[in-house]
């Protein structure tokens, strides 16, 4: 397959500037999975900023 990095990049909302897999996103949620997190896609920008990242947050963000 495929990667789709350059693509992937424009609608990437991570705003952690160090981060190594932006655009991979097969890497950027296997690695975000793994820590028991979701990615920075999944949050709305205010809650993405805060790089809490826990499923605690995701659904105090959406209310769920």
């Amino acid at each position: 397959m495929e990667c789709k990095k350059d693509k992937n990049l424009k609608g990437c909302n991570c705003t952690y500037e160090p981060c190594s897999k932006k655009g991979v996103c097969c890497d950027c949620l296997r690695y975000h999975l793994a820590m028991k997190e979701l990615p920075a896609c999944c949050f709305p920008p205010e809650v993405e900023r805060t790089y809490d990242r826990s499923f605690k947050a995701f659904a105090r963000a959406w209310k769920l």
